[in-house]
């Protein structure tokens, strides 16, 4: 029977074929906890369910990320409660500044093609661009697992999204990412799994790029075939396989040769419109990170716009690398002496400024340009503040003179 990856991961998750809408019960292969929700997870865990231990210790990843490090008292004791949680459990935490849980766990191969991997953070879609099934789940649903080792989906349907092409000069994933928010809108793949085919080319870090806004679109899953980069550095299952006559609930096309960069606009992410129409937009900030665009790659894409060069006065350009790993090769080389150089602010290795809770909290009016995922109104800050989504380049080119510009220009 032919599948889509979708299905074929779930089919072998549960020993026999599924089909779109079946109910299913799931062994996640692993159950992500990151700093902000697991406090209230354990809560869940032991005073709702009654379980003083969960049921596997190496199911569960946990990971200091969204407010790492703590920003005040309150938070350090949060944190201090989930080191003494996982310390009392034997569960692996990852701690501040290594890095966002879901670079983590592609960096540590707990991510990889075929698993299923649920997380408390909606960009857990994140896993799609190594071939696994990833997807975000509400605190009550993460500590059922944590304490049954298992959980339930419905099969989603699966919309293919078609490409041909390839990105020109100054246009990349970031760009795709946003033209499908334009095209399909934020709700235009609600609890779809949406699969990205004609892309063997395209390098991890830009799936990565693709897989982490698929939520933006309501989608449950987005997912690349492991083929290409992915297939290079990961051991992929014989049965992961694209089947020709899949069937598909919906084909979406997309000529990459036509691609402009694209700029989501306040307040919606997928209120998306050429780099023309917003050519000018005063900025005060412009924020380089995130599980989106903060891999060295965007930083590199970064130096070599500002090398040699300032940032404009009166504008604050914060780079917050996705994890250690990624901030060290962008020490290895130049790329980070030419961002400090420029006058970039370096942020600890995490989600940084991304949810308006510490390291570049957005005060009343600012108006940011973001290369993260999510602009909704006090998303990064003061409800007055507004928030433009970019590509890395955008971003990079408009720090230099506190307005938006085309840096093909």
């Amino acid at each position: 029977m032919s599948q889509t990856l979708t299905e074929k991961i779930l089919s072998n998750n549960v020993g026999e074929a599924v089909r779109p809408n079946d109910l299913i019960i799931v062994q996640p292969d692993v159950a992500m906890g990151h700093d902000s929700l697991t406090p209230g997870m354990i809560n869940i865990l032991k005073r709702q369910l009654g379980a003083e231990r969960v049921h596997d210790p190496d199911q569960i990843v946990l990971v200091m990320d969204h407010v790492a490090p703590a920003s005040n008292v309150a938070v350090a004791n949060s944190h201090n409660a989930i080191r003494a949680f996982a310390r009392e459990q034997g569960i692996r935490l990852f701690e501040v500044g290594r890095g966002i849980c879901h670079q983590v766990l592609v960096e540590e191969k707990l991510a990889r093609p075929g698993r299923i991997i649920i997380g408390s953070d909606s960009h857990s879609t994140s896993y799609g661009a190594v071939g696994a099934f990833g997807t975000g789940m509400g605190s009550t649903d993460i500590a059922l697992c944590w304490a049954t080792g298992k959980t339930w989906f419905r099969v989603p349907e699966t919309i293919r999204v078609l490409t041909r092409g390839r990105f020109h000069e100054g246009v990349d994933a970031k760009d795709f990412a946003l033209k499908l928010c334009r095209e399909m809108g934020i709700g235009g793949a609600t609890y779809a799994a949406v699969e990205y085919h004609g892309m063997d080319w395209l390098p991890l870090h830009q799936r990565q790029t693709i897989s982490s806004m698929a939520i933006e679109l309501g989608a449950k899953a987005g997912i690349f075939p492991p083929d290409g980069e992915v297939a290079e550095r990961f051991a992929v299952p014989d049965w992961l396989t694209v089947d020709a006559d899949a069937v598909y609930a919906q084909t979406i096309e997309i000529d990459l040769d036509e691609l402009e960069p694209q700029i989501a606009v306040p307040h919606n992410v997928d209120d998306v419109v050429d780099l023309s129409h917003v050519l000018g937009q005063k900025i005060d900030v412009v924020f380089l990170g995130t599980c989106t665009n903060g891999r060295y790659e965007d930083m590199r894409v970064a130096a070599d716009i500002l090398r040699g060069k300032q940032i404009a006065p009166q504008t604050r350009l914060v780079v917050t690398p996705a994890s250690r790993p990624e901030l060290l090769r962008a020490m290895a080389d130049d790329t980070m002496q030419i961002l400090l150089e420029a006058g970039a602010t370096l942020g600890t290795p995490g989600c940084g400024m991304c949810m308006g809770r510490h390291m570049g909290t957005l005060g009343e009016g600012d108006v940011c340009l973001s290369t993260g995922n999510r602009n909704f109104k006090g998303r990064m800050g003061h409800p007055t503040s507004q928030i433009f989504l970019s590509s890395p380049a955008v971003a990079a080119a408009s720090a230099l003179v506190g307005e938006i510009v085309d840096p093909r220009l």
